[in-house]
């Protein structure tokens, strides 16, 4: 699959190679990403590099899983990834490096992912998990209009351990946008 360059009013979400290979690995030291997130920790120059010239590519290339580094002002300022987990439904996944938290960059660059994938992709639904207690990642949620749903019990896992997280979706209406599929609401 051919990549895609997605642009807003401030940022350029593009996928990640070799030349931001560096930029991954120093951001990827923050010990928030490393706790948060699956990143390996520690995480080693050859994690980046694996990432930057393998994960990232094949990804693309299988139409499996969609990572964008999210830059402004040609600055890496985090990371976004969509990744397939059945027709019709993607999980996002992102952090932001330090320096650039508290902007709504990542906010911002959700909501461009998830356009992409609503209108791009066939995407009707996109699920963002997070383990229970990581409130910045929640917040960004929020922002951009996902609907938590609850708390699953082992949920996800990270670094050997399974742990509860929070779940939401965002929904093509959430944006204004048309499912590709009818959605029939359950009634309340």
């Amino acid at each position: 699959m051919e990549h895609v360059t997605l642009t807003t009013d401030r940022l350029v979400l593009r996928p990640v190679g070799p030349e931001d290979t560096d930029a991954v690995y120093t951001a990827a030291q923050d010990p928030g990403i490393q706790r948060w997130t699956t990143v390996p920790s520690p995480y080693l120059p050859e994690h980046a590099a694996g990432f930057t010239e393998q994960i990232v590519p094949d990804g693309w290339a299988q139409g499996s899983m969609f990572t964008f580094g999210v830059f402004v002002g040609g600055e890496l300022a985090g990371m976004l990834a969509l990744t397939t987990r059945s027709p019709g439904t993607a999980e996002i996944g992102f952090w932001a490096a330090r320096e650039h938290r508290g902007r709504g960059y990542v906010v911002e660059a959700t909501l461009a992912a998830c356009r992409w994938a609503f209108t791009e992709k066939g995407v009707d639904r996109v699920e963002w998990r997070a383990e229970v207690g990581n409130h910045a990642s929640r917040a960004v949620a929020e922002r951009a209009g996902f609907t938590v749903e609850g708390v699953l019990r082992s949920g996800v896992t990270n670094k050997g351990v399974r742990r509860d997280c929070w779940v939401g979706s965002l929904l093509p209406s959430d944006l204004g946008l048309p499912s590709t599929a009818p959605y029939l609401p359950a009634r309340t």
